[in-house]
């Protein structure tokens, strides 16, 4: 029969269908496995198994391909905006102009945080980490957005995606003025999504803060190439806390929880750190060498991706951009000569090429940050607040399907086989 892959096992042969998407490798569909031979897979860390259907994001590793509903990320961060991509992700097509209007004023009307809130953040130490914060804070909302926790109505889940877009940015700035002893701002509805988040991180009460263009651009192609990575471990995250029912507030929470972590979302201040260890261009050749040997724990941080084999597409955008926002800010800053200098190294010596260890994108945001003025702690929030997007657009299209069932992977027991407890005097 076509497009039947056969399994043999246990002396009997299975046949599971293989299904085709629209581009991509095909899949075989082995949900009727454990029923029909009572195997499961086995698949640490999910390197070769579809746990959903999506029309979200394609990526194709090994050719260095992003797409998001079919459009090359490349061409979405040099034309697009964010807002833009934001109403391309959550409704499948890129919107009219009066749809964009329309789009972005609802989300610049949702932008303001129930004002009690601002209590909430005062209960957390002066010290605590921002992303401690915004994990906190995200999952409070459920506690002042009633209105909108009814997974089952599409206008609620339409109303708190918008808010969860909207709001984020105001609780990110909120979490960096809390961090260093300012006041809150307020959202400025006059501003773009982008620079009223510049404006509520960096201005003052006292002063008239002024948006740089090239600033702005360079933050706002960061939140588009930040959007959504399809099924990565914060976004599959999102999924299965959502597959329990939980409402969407709960579920992003969850997904800045899993972003946290210094594999996922913590890369870019990996990166940075590590060009400031290696400090000028002369030292560049010994911390390649360290890199290569095994028994040395320096690794080359922003080389490399789990899913892309070949250049980031991303990361084409963002050397770029690092040029336009020195240039704006003046900044004379020997990390980015380093960083030119150590892609160019890497990228033309045998070891690095062979094992196809290409700059990502957080080789060159890392630093992009650091000169507009983010704190190296701020680096992942930023990440979470670009991403929230993509979180919430897969969290849709995964309530919306009426196949979806809970999350229940299964595993491959290695404990002790079943025997009787023993009493403690005979221990």
């Amino acid at each position: 029969m076509a497009n039947q892959a056969k399994l043999t096992t246990a002396g009997k042969e299975f046949e599971y269908p293989i299904l085709k998407g629209s581009v991509g490798p095909d899949v075989i569909d082995i949900r009727k496995l454990y029923g029909q031979t009572g195997q499961f897979t086995f698949d640490p860390g999910f390197t070769s198994t579809a746990a959903c259907e999506s029309a979200l994001t394609y990526i194709d590793g090994d050719e260095g391909v992003l797409l998001h509903r079919g459009y090359p990320i490349g061409q979405l961060a040099e034309q697009s905006s964010f807002m833009e991509v934001c109403y391309l992700l959550l409704n499948g097509e890129l919107p009219s102009g009066d749809e964009l209007e329309t789009f972005s004023t609802t989300i610049t009307r949702h932008t303001m945080l129930h004002e009690q809130l601002a209590t909430f953040y005062r209960g957390f130490r002066r010290d605590a980490h921002p992303m401690a914060i915004m994990c906190g804070v995200v999952g409070a909302l459920s506690a002042f957005y009633h209105d909108s926790t009814d997974i089952a109505d599409p206008e609620h889940r339409k109303i708190s995606s918008h808010r969860l877009i909207a709001k984020m940015p105001t609780i990110a700035a909120m979490a960096y003025k809390y961090s260093v002893g300012q006041p809150f701002l307020y959202p400025d509805n006059k501003l773009s999504y982008t620079g009223n988040f510049l404006r509520m991180t960096f201005g003052v009460p006292a002063e008239e803060y002024e948006v740089i263009p090239a600033v702005e651009k360079a933050m706002d192609r960061i939140f588009i190439l930040h959007a959504d990575h399809e099924q990565n471990a914060s976004t599959s995250t999102v999924r299965l806390a959502g597959s329990s029912g939980a409402n969407p507030f709960a579920c992003i929470a969850a997904g800045i929880a899993c972003l946290w972590g210094p594999a996922h979302g913590g890369a870019n201040e990996a990166a940075l750190n590590m060009l400031k260890e290696i400090g000028t261009p002369d030292k560049i050749p010994h911390y390649i060498e360290r890199a290569k040997d095994k028994n040395d724990p320096f690794r080359l941080m922003g080389f490399g991706h789990r899913v892309y084999k070949n250049y980031d597409p991303r990361a084409t955008v963002m050397q770029s951009t690092v040029r336009e926002v020195f240039e704006a800010l003046k900044v004379d800053d020997p990390l980015f000569e380093t960083a030119l200098r150590l892609e160019e190294i890497a990228l033309n010596d045998p070891y690095f090429v062979e094992k196809k260890l290409f700059p990502n994108v957080d080789f060159y945001s890392g630093i992009i940050l650091s000169a507009i003025g983010f704190p190296t702690t701020m680096f992942t929030v930023l990440f979470a607040l670009a991403r929230t997007v993509g979180w919430v657009a897969q969290w849709n299209e995964m309530i919306s399907d009426p196949g979806q069932k809970i999350g229940r992977p299964r595993q491959l027991y290695t404990g002790p086989t079943q025997r009787d407890y023993v009493a403690i005097d005979k221990r």
